[in-house]
């Protein structure tokens, strides 16, 4: 589209005029043959570099130029290519050479202080234009000369190319704006949010969808962050309904782990801690199981389903041990090495030390050491009768 504004006409057809607002230049009618002076104003929290608009009287520059300056000072907040021309066509910045038609532009201070604006919104709307330019989007500076008008890209395609926020120039603004890009949305957008964190709040509060989008994007940040990791784990163990919800979800995990791996693996674990080959029909049920509880949606509850899964299994394999007399023989075996390492452990961290002093002493702990002696006997006179005869 082209944009060609008359002298005497500073609202665009293609550009709503805006409301005015608190801060922002609107013309007063002037006297017969009188051009109004623009009253200098500034973006709320900005500085142009002096913090004060420098004077600038109209009379010291190209007409055209001055005419520029001004729409650009009445629709500065609106922004847009219409008046990102106004800019590039009026505005060389210092270290430029002022040959030419550019003899004829002025600083984007200067065009600032006709605008009733500062030097800051100006360069960024410079800044715009220039990464349109690199992309072939619209002419470059040196082509434009005041009072130029060119056909210019469609409206939408405005916002991918400026922001107006000087969060966006930082650190911290640069890694938002490449992550909203990544996420295919607008800059502005994200920068807007992270600026606002009270109101961050309040939606993800109010708003389911805000909520679980909210949950998403900690848990991939979680990922890459081992202090945040730290931060929400503390957080949820000082915090007793939060702890036992992650308590009852951990079991639900190993639950369906212990399914899974069946699985997976052609694996079972046995009562007694032993790992051998699943059965046939084991791994068939868990199988079953597992089919099930993969096509749950994410708002149904796997409690119940895991908690069924994993008792049909487990009895399964408690069946599978009895059934075979090696495996039986084994279990069995397993299990009594484990008990015996147990209580070995246990007798062994008794402080006989302790036992020497007359305060300690009870008649109980005596009659106590006194049975265990006695099942200890027993039980070592029933291994040995146990014991293969030697040939």
């Amino acid at each position: 589209m082209t944009i060609a504004l008359d002298p005497s006409d500073t609202t665009p057809d293609t550009v709503p005029a805006p409301e005015p607002e608190e801060g922002f230049w609107v013309p007063e009618a002037a006297e017969p043959g009188k051009t109004p002076a623009p009253t200098p104003v500034d973006d709320a929290g900005e500085a142009d570099g002096s913090g004060e608009a420098e004077e600038a009287d109209p009379a010291d520059h190209d007409p055209v130029v001055v005419r520029d300056a001004r729409d650009f000072g009445v629709y500065a907040r609106t922004g847009g290519w219409a008046f990102a021309l106004k800019v590039a066509r009026s505005v060389r910045p210092g270290g430029q050479a002022a040959e030419g038609a550019a003899a004829r532009k002025v600083s984007a201070r200067a065009f600032a202080a006709l605008a009733g604006c500062s030097a800051e919104r100006v360069m960024r709307h410079y800044k715009a234009w220039d990464m349109a330019a690199d992309d072939g989007l619209v002419p470059q500076f040196e082509v434009l000369e005041p009072g130029a008008d060119i056909e210019l890209p469609d409206a939408d395609v405005w916002l991918s190319y400026y922001t107006s926020r000087n969060s966006a120039s930082s650190v911290r603004g640069q890694a938002i704006s490449a992550a909203a890009e990544a996420e295919g949305i607008r800059p502005t957008k994200a920068l807007e949010v992270a600026e606002n964190p009270t109101a961050l709040r309040a939606a993800i509060l109010a708003d389911p969808g805000t909520a679980e989008a909210a949950r998403g994007a900690l848990l991939d940040r979680m990922k890459e962050d081992p202090a945040l990791q730290t931060e929400m784990a503390r957080a949820f163990a000082r915090t007793d309904d939060l702890k036992k919800a992650v308590a009852s979800e951990a079991k639900v995990a190993d639950r369906i782990g212990y399914v899974r791996q069946i699985v997976e693996n052609g694996q079972i674990k046995t009562p007694a801690g032993q790992t051998v080959e699943a059965p046939a029909e084991v791994r068939a049920e868990a199988e079953r199981h597992l089919s099930l509880i993969d096509e749950l949606d994410d708002s149904e509850e796997a409690g119940e389903w895991a908690g069924e899964a994993y008792e049909s299994v487990k009895g399964l394999v408690a069946k599978a041990v009895e059934e075979d007399p090696a495996l039986r023989v084994q279990e069995r075996r397993t299990r009594f090495y484990s008990s015996l390492q147990k209580a070995t452990k246990v007798f062994e961290e008794l402080t006989l030390d302790e036992v020497m002093e007359e305060e300690i002493y009870e008649e109980d702990m005596l009659q106590r050491l006194e049975a265990l002696q006695e099942a200890i006997g027993s039980c070592i006179t029933a291994l040995r009768r146990a014991a293969p005869t030697a040939s």
